[in-house]
């Protein structure tokens, strides 16, 4: 069997965009394990290329993921490896990538689909996208980070309706709760993902990349922990040779050239 035919991750060098794409259209984008230790790595790529500044996660086919290719995953047939030491974690758990990343889906998007999309920080779906938090359906429960992260998405009420009920909802719904920030035309999703990193890319990476690790500061420790890495923050911002070609630019009235440092 082919490459292609088996399923893949791939990516795509856009200037300072990384755009990474879940490929196996024939199974609804469900991943096998090989398929994940290629999504860990291109996304470690991401954290690691100081060219790369943003991230765009998104899938080809009319379906964003179905999910795991279960019995790749367990059972006899089981081919799990475990990734290499310091690679992104593709569900934010043990190790997050600290760039912003934009997740864009379409159709189908169940279980580890709604999870490796809040491991990221936007979502653009398509109208047509179809999300479903069924693990508790089949007898199990959600491990890839949705107990937590449709809370602080969408707030107890919608967090716990969703992931009790385990029921199927739209993107209207998902826009309505938090767990999605734009809603396109089916067939848009990837363009406006790929033209919001574009808007993200122009500006400061350094201020972009401080401003998302400040902001899960928070998530992770608290309010006066946010409060705490302040000074830290502004020796790293205000001393930086991006705040003074912004200061520079805006003074000659030119577009600003920024090189992340």
């Amino acid at each position: 069997m082919s490459e292609a035919a088996a399923g893949r991750v791939y990516t795509e060098r856009h200037d300072h965009i990384l755009k990474i794409v879940i490929d196996n259209a024939a199974k609804k984008n469900a991943f096998s394990p090989e398929m994940m230790a290629e999504l860990s790595n291109a996304l470690t790529l991401l954290e690691n290329d100081d060219a790369l500044w943003v991230g765009v996660l998104c899938a080809a086919g009319d379906a964003f993921t179905a999910g795991l290719d279960m019995p790749k995953f367990f059972g006899p047939t089981a081919t799990v490896k475990p990734d290499p030491e310091g690679n992104i974690d593709p569900f934010g758990l043990a190790n997050q990538c600290t760039k912003p990343i934009i997740t864009a889906v379409q159709g189908i998007c169940f279980t580890i689909g709604i999870e490796l999309m809040l491991a990221g920080d936007i979502v653009v779906a398509a109208s047509d996208a179809r999300f479903c938090q069924m693990e508790a359906k089949r007898g199990i429960a959600p491990l890839g980070g949705a107990h937590f992260r449709y809370t602080t998405r969408a707030g107890w009420g919608n967090a716990m309706y969703h992931l009790l009920l385990c029921d199927e909802f739209l993107a209207a719904e998902a826009y309505r709760i938090g767990l999605v920030q734009e809603v396109v035309a089916p067939g848009e999703q990837i363009d406006r993902a790929m033209e919001l990193a574009r808007i993200i890319a122009a500006n400061a990476p350094l201020g972009i990349h401080i401003t998302k690790t400040a902001g899960r500061k928070y998530i992770e420790a608290g309010e006066q922990a946010a409060i705490d890495v302040i000074p830290d923050i502004k020796a790293k911002v205000l001393d930086s040779a991006d705040a003074a070609e912004g200061i520079q630019s805006f003074m000659e009235r030119r577009a600003a050239v920024f090189q992340g440092r």
